[in-house]
């Protein structure tokens, strides 16, 4: 397959352009352009350029209001309500974190859920933000219906991933990243554009059997991870994100791709930790000491360190994408 590589600067400019062509603001563009480069450096294409194509559709047909201005509705103590008004989660998110960056050091914790929103893309990017701001970062999120209940076949939750952050003394943070179906939605969604299989186990098509399809595996339902464990978590996140942020539940939400239909109107709820707090002040000294008993073994790593590769490699030689998603890129620049 035929690539073509373009600067991280690159990227987010052109990303930017295309979603300003796409009647989004240029801070909205901006915002939404910096996370899905970061996804793309990052390894996680599935919330990456990938997505600019069906952004820019929602942006132009309105479903996403592109002009949109998040604004805080709401807030008692440490809590705060954020309203995405229909826009890219991204801006809202924005707004949440520096509201939580300022409050969560004052109180010891603050929590914002987001309501009227959209695709918040890589999760991991929203808490690592907080860490570098000092603070442990928690994220839930729900999205359109991909996964039916334990013991069901018609889907009830979206794929709902979760995320940690913290901070280190002296590394960069440590990021943990979950979608709660045994893959991301968005891998799934990518091997369907380039027409490659998927893996058994991943997927079932709408009659309940199991599909290496990705056209059927978006049809039908996606598998939890853990099985009625995993399905049990799902459940979680969907009151943690929707029912507590009074936002869309799966269920009710449409798609994050097509450009027809009403906004999505999902939740997010993001919560950051001032750590010295609750530890007395021996968090990061606490933390270390874990991580260094997890390093002792042989064959382990931390999660998250393959994106600091990753980001190097960004830096040094640019990011590669398929010829076919560059020439789709420029077609919607022009």
């Amino acid at each position: 397959m035929s690539t073509m590589t373009l600067s991280m600067d690159e990227a987010q400019d052109l990303s930017a352009a295309i979603l300003v062509r796409h009647n989004a603001s240029p801070e909205n563009a901006v915002s939404v352009a910096k996370a899905l480069v970061a996804a793309e450096v990052d390894g996680q294409k599935g919330h990456g350029l990938s997505r600019l194509s069906s952004y820019a559709a929602q942006s132009a047909s309105g479903k996403v209001d592109g002009q949109a201005i998040p604004r805080i509705v709401a807030q008692a103590g440490a809590a705060v309500r954020v309203d995405a008004a229909g826009g890219f989660a991204f801006p809202a998110l924005d707004l949440a974190r520096h509201e939580l960056a300022v409050m969560a050091p004052e109180m010891g914790v603050a929590a914002a859920g987001i309501f009227r929103s959209h695709h918040f893309g890589q999760a991991g990017y929203h808490v690592e933000k907080l860490a570098e701001c000092g603070l442990i970062g928690l994220i839930f999120g729900n999205s359109p219906k991909a996964i039916a209940p334990w013991g069901g076949n018609r889907g009830v939750f979206g794929t709902n991933p979760i995320a940690f952050a913290t901070p280190r003394k002296t590394e960069p943070p440590l990021v943990i990243d979950l979608s709660l179906s045994k893959v991301a939605r968005g891998k799934v969604m990518t091997a369907s554009e380039s027409g490659d299989a998927i893996p058994e186990g991943w997927a079932l098509d709408v009659e309940g059997r199991p599909t290496t399809d990705p056209k059927a595996a978006l049809e039908g339902t996606m598998l939890p991870m853990g099985d009625a464990k995993g399905a049990a978590l799902v459940l979680m996140v969907e009151i943690l994100s929707a029912a507590l942020t009074n936002a869309n539940f799966g269920f009710e939400a449409s798609s994050f791709f097509s450009p027809e239909g009403p906004p999505p109107g999902v939740g997010q709820l993001l919560i950051g930790f001032e750590p010295g707090t609750l530890s007395s002040g021996c968090y990061f000294d606490r933390l270390e000491i874990l991580l260094a008993a997890v390093l002792d073994q042989p064959g382990t790593r931390l999660p998250g360190q393959r994106r600091l590769q990753n980001r190097e490699l960004a830096r040094q030689r640019g990011i590669e994408v398929s010829s076919r998603l560059y020439e789709q890129l420029m077609e919607l620049s022009q």
